[in-house]
């Protein structure tokens, strides 16, 4: 039988009252039972309205402006990155794939092997979104183990559920306990069962969102949930090398088909729901550069011309007015990019030992298994 529980952070549950529901997308078939439990939809909605608010009047008030780049995943932000990962330009989720694909049977064995008390692996991943490649890696479980519990942690529940339908309808053998949470800012609710070593997924390059600071206090926070001898399995993206050209890396996150325009700029879209907000999203464009002296990709919303928009009073505090001069722009992610050696030190910042790491033949991207020591 397989099962999927739905589960919130402590510090989540607090802030209202809780009911017992089934997420979108989350069926019940026959022999499948399905347990959910989440927030209910109206708590839900205040406390991302308080998030978004908070999080917009610090950024938008500072000098240069900046947006946080979690605000990007509302259902069609979600959607849309779901999008861009299938693009020809985007090979960072293509080439990740392939190396699972290739490589997988052995990460498992790795992780499984090494310190620590004998037994199965738990999987727990960060970010899991809609864990479109963890599959290859939960089918090397199964094959491994004859079953496996994965814990994909997100801050989006419907992510979470489309995730959990998928594997659960296609990997026999996986029990998912999906936990919405914010993993940057909580510690993690890991469940650690019985005889087992947990090996965490940390894939997508999603670390190279954070400022170098910031990307070791992540992993500092899980390494703090975890025991001697648990893996960590990081995936990351490459410098421009040999075989990896800077116009390869550009146009990555600036593509023909315009996808990654509109996710970024779809961030004002939701500001104008969330908040009341009035721009006037013709009024901004898309703009990526790569910064080398920074080693990363830098995204950016361009105001096309002197303007000011209005925000309505909130929680948060009163009413705000943001001027943009001509040309000003909304600083909106970083996309940090690695040699192998700077994914060894941030590892080891963070009390991790690199033992193991894949490569495409491009050297396009890495994935390193780590050891917590």
């Amino acid at each position: 039988m397989h099962k999927i529980a739905f589960e919130m952070h402590p510090s989540q549950a607090a802030v209202g009252t809780l009911e017992q529901r089934r997420p979108p997308g989350c069926r019940k078939r026959r022999g499948l039972y399905v347990s959910t439990f989440a927030i209910a939809p109206e708590v839900t909605s205040i406390s991302t309205s308080e998030a978004v608010a908070r999080e917009v009047r610090t950024g938008l008030t500072a000098t240069p402006k900046t947006l946080s780049p979690w605000l990007f995943y509302d259902e069609a932000g979600s959607h849309l990155f779901e999008e861009i990962t299938e693009l020809p330009e985007y090979y960072l989720t293509r080439i990740e794939r392939s190396i699972f694909a290739a490589h997988a049977d052995e990460i498992l064995r790795e992780a499984a092997r090494g310190q620590g008390p004998a037994g199965k692996l738990t999987l727990i991943e960060l970010g899991a979104g809609t864990a479109t490649k963890t599959g290859i890696l939960l089918a090397a479980a199964v094959r491994q183990q004859e079953s496996v519990v994965y814990q994909p942690v997100d801050v989006s529940e419907t992510a979470l559920a489309e995730a959990s339908d998928n594997i659960l309808k296609n990997i026999p053998g996986v029990t998912v306990r999906c936990q919405v949470t914010d993993y940057t800012r909580e510690a993690l609710p890991l469940n650690r069962l019985p005889n087992t070593r947990t090996l965490a997924l940390y894939i997508g390059s999603s670390i190279g969102n954070f400022t170098p600071q910031a990307a070791r206090k992540v992993l500092r926070n899980l390494r703090a949930q975890l025991l001697p001898g648990d893996t960590l399995l990081l995936g990351t993206d490459l410098v421009p090398g040999e075989h990896k050209t800077e116009a390869t890396l550009l146009a990555a996150y600036d593509d023909a088909a315009g996808t990654t325009a509109a996710f970024n700029l779809n961030v004002l879209t939701r500001l104008n729901r969330d908040l009341g907000a009035d721009f006037d999203t013709e009024k901004f464009c898309h703009k990526v550069f790569w910064n080398p002296g920074e080693s990363r990709i830098e995204m950016h919303l361009e105001s096309l011309a002197a303007q000011r928009v209005h925000i309505p009073a909130n929680s948060n505090g009163p009413a705000l007015a943001v001027s943009f001069a001509k040309g000003e722009t909304i600083h909106t992610e970083n996309s940090y990019k690695f040699t192998p050696a700077a994914v060894e030190a941030l590892l080891a910042s963070a009390s991790f030992k690199a033992t193991r790491s894949w490569q495409d033949s491009q050297h396009l991207f890495a994935v390193t298994l780590a050891t917590a020591l």
